[in-house]
This record gives structure tokens, C-alpha cells and sequence, in this order.
């Protein structure tokens, strides 16, 4: 039994994690040597040590969280205590955070910083997954199956606005839609959602007088516009990683030789990592991070299409979308596609808040792709062989739809 459910797992998901991380690390140490000699009066290597020490953490978690069930999480005894303690996680944030980047986004322990809001992201993932699949049967209701679940989604993305963190708050909330698409419920309640979502949006504005956006991130969308117009000021992050990753060419200038690292460009290990490998290694380094996180992404979504249990379809479907999500608003932020947020790069990026979420929610996303190669190669065979004992046949999300 136990050497059949080791052939299940999904090892090109676990190599290409594990590639990309690898890769971060080496990236890190690049990126960081001279801000953290600069910046921080530390050490060259002060950086690539405290990665190393978040990859073993999250290499521990990882393997934890593949090993155990993922439908255990669909359990009220699970659900309630996360749903509390992430709304309580992100309520403290206001009387003991820690301000970094313009945002009180951060519990300050030790040495150690925690982001609550990469947590909530999995949170917000496992509840919509476990309701909605638990509402199949009327998913179509919409003040029954569909409405409730998205009070908890509003409180979190309010609670992360006002921090204020509107990239967070943008990529939960487009987690959010994408695991509501695939849920199985009929296009005329999603047009319902969408019309709500209008509404409340214009209150907002008026609420605001129009002013949904701090004066930072206005400054962000002002220097998308034309950042070499304010080339010393808002738009020095963009200018510098424009130059970056058009110093690179195809073969980059080496690794380890960045000119923009050298106290040019801001935050050169962390949101802006893409420019450094740009112009280090190249297209080549490029299509290497692009291609792995592709692969995960489509992975992903193709293990969430192909799995029976609603439950473990949704997991699936919401982890992909949100390393593509949260990969697709990190790199267009630094090649300019889209106004800069402030948001990680997966696996790549320094940070060990970001690299723990991402190690359980790869966990839980192999768990899934196991149980469902499982199933397709060992359960069909023992059906066949014992058609008396047949198993529960789960129906997949998406033939609700109508």
C-alpha cells in the first residue's frame, strides 16, 4: 500500500519546485551581496544565510504538509480555527505591527519578520475550496450556496486594504474569483457577484471621495505612466529596472556582475529579483523562471481538472491561480506591464513568510495530484478486480454548471 501511494506522487512537481527554489537561493546571494552591506551594515552573505535557513523550515513543512491527507482540511475542526485565527492575525497587525514598505504589514519577532496576509492567501484558498464543495449539491442558491462564504473573503480584503496593502488584497481577491469560476455554480450568479461587486466598489468611491488609493500608490500609478519623466524620484524603481533588464541581452552580463545591484535598484533580492537575473543571465535565465513557473501554474490546473472530489479540484485550481496570479503582478510590475504593488516573485524572491506559505501550499497541491493518480491507477484496477466493492464515485465541479 504504502510503496503504491509513493509511486503516486507527482515528482515533476516536487524537481521543478525544488529547481526554482535553488535557483532563488543562488539568485538572492547575487542580488544582496552589496544591499546588505550597504543597507544593512551586515555581512555579503547575511541574506543568502537567512534564505537558507527559510528553505530548511519550508523544505520540513513541505513534506509534512505532502504527506498529510488534504481532505482533512475540509473538516469544521480545521476550518473554524483558521478562519479565526487569520481574521485575529490580521486585526493584531494594527495594535503590534511592524511598518516596512509603507505598509503595517508585519509582526516584528526577534529577527524574524512575519506577513500574516501570505498566510491568509492559503486560508482564504482552503475555506472557499471546503464550503463551495461542501455546497455542491445547492451551489446554485445563491443567498444559500453562494453568498455566505464571501463575508469572510470582504472582512479579510478590508482588513489587508487598510494596512494598506492593496496588492495582497488584489491577489486574494483574484484567487477568490478564480476558485468561484470553477466551483460549479451558473454564469447568471457569477454575473450576480459581478454586479455586486460593481455596486460596492462605487460606494467605496464615494465613500472615499473617489480617493480608493493612498499617495504612495497613486505615486505608482503616475510614475507606470512615464517612470524616466521622474527618473530621481516615483519612478526610480522603474527606471532602474527598465535599464536592468535591457543591459541583460540574451546572455546576460554573467553571473554575480549586475551593475543595477550596486545600489541602483531598490529591493534588488525581493520584488525586484527578475531584473537582476535579467540582466545577469539573459533571456536564458528568464525563460528558466518563466518556463518553471509555468509549468507549476499548468500543472496545477490540470491536476484540479482532472481530480474527482470537488474539494481537492477547488485546492488544486486555487493554489495554481495564485502563483500565477501573484507571479503575472510581480513580473509585469517590473517590466512595467502594470503598475508596481510590491509583491514577491514565488520562489525566487527573499522572504520567509512568502517561501513557508508557498512550501504548504505545494504540499497540500502534491497531496492532491497523489490521491488522484492514486485513484486513476490502483483504485480502477481494484474496482474491476472486486466490482462488489466498489468505491464512492465523487463528481467533478464543473458539471454543475448550466
Amino acid at each position: 500500500m504504502l510503496k503504491k501511494i509513493l509511486k503516486s506522487y507527482d515528482y515533476s512537481l516536487i524537481i521543478v519546485t525544488v529547481l526554482l527554489v535553488i535557483f532563488g537561493l543562488i539568485m538572492i546571494y547575487s542580488a544582496s551581496m552589496v544591499t546588505a552591506v550597504q543597507r544593512y551594515d551586515k555581512a555579503s552573505n547575511f541574506f543568502y544565510e537567512k534564505q537558507k535557513i527559510n528553505i530548511i523550515l519550508a523544505g520540513f513543512t513541505f513534506i509534512l504538509t505532502a504527506l498529510f491527507p488534504y481532505k482533512a482540511f475540509q473538516s469544521n475542526k480545521f476550518l473554524i480555527p483558521m478562519v479565526f485565527i487569520s481574521i485575529v492575525g490580521l486585526g493584531s497587525i494594527f495594535l503590534f505591527g511592524h511598518e516596512a514598505g509603507n505598509a503595517q504589514s508585519w509582526f516584528k519577532l526577534g529577527l524574524r519578520n512575519i506577513q500574516p496576509s501570505e498566510f491568509v492567501k492559503l486560508c482564504v484558498i482552503i475555506y472557499l475550496a471546503a464550503v463551495y464543495a461542501k455546497k455542491q449539491s445547492y451551489i446554485n442558491e445563491f443567498n444559500k450556496g453562494v453568498a455566505p462564504p464571501l463575508v469572510y473573503l470582504g472582512l479579510v480584503c478590508l482588513l489587508i486594504v487598510i494596512q494598506p496593502d492593496f496588492g495582497t488584497a488584489a491577489i486574494i481577491f483574484a484567487i477568490a474569483v478564480s476558485i468561484i469560476f470553477s466551483s460549479g455554480m451558473s454564469y447568471r450568479n457569477i454575473g450576480k457577484l459581478c454586479l455586486i461587486g460593481l455596486v460596492f466598489l462605487l460606494l467605496l468611491m464615494v465613500g472615499l471621495k473617489g480617493k480608493i488609493f493612498s499617495d504612495n500608490q497613486m505615486d505608482r500609478i503616475e510614475a507606470f505612466k512615464d517612470p524616466f519623466q521622474y527618473e530621481q524620484t516615483i519612478g526610480y524603481h522603474m527606471s532602474n529596472s527598465y535599464i536592468a533588464l535591457g543591459a541583460g541581452g540574451i546572455k546576460g552580463l554573467g553571473l554575480g556582475q549586475s551593475i543595477q545591484k550596486l545600489g541602483y535598484l531598490p529591493e534588488s533580492h525581493t520584488d525586484f529579483i527578475m531584473a537582476v537575473v535579467a540582466e545577469e543571465l539573459g533571456v536564458f535565465g528568464v525563460c528558466f523562471v518563466l518556463l518553471g513557473l509555468g509549468y507549476i501554474v499548468l500543472r496545477g490546473l490540470y491536476v484540479g481538472m482532472r481530480c474527482k472530489d470537488p474539494f481537492g479540484s477547488l485546492l488544486a485550481i486555487g493554489i495554481s491561480s495564485m502563483i500565477g496570479i501573484q507571479s503575472f503582478i510581480n513580473l509585469g510590475g517590473v517590466s512595467g506591464v502594470i503598475p508596481l504593488t510590491g509583491v514577491p516573485l514565488p520562489f525566487i524572491s527573499y522572504g520567509g513568510s512568502s517561501l513557508l506559505q508557498l512550501a504548504i501550499s505545494m504540499g497540500i497541491l502534491v497531496n492532491v495530484s497523489m490521491f488522484v493518480q492514486y485513484e486513476e491507477k490502483y483504485k480502477a484496477k481494484e474496482e474491476q478486480q472486486n466490482p462488489v466493492q466498489k468505491q464512492k464515485v465523487y463528481h467533478n465541479v464543473f458539471q454543475h454548471r448550466n
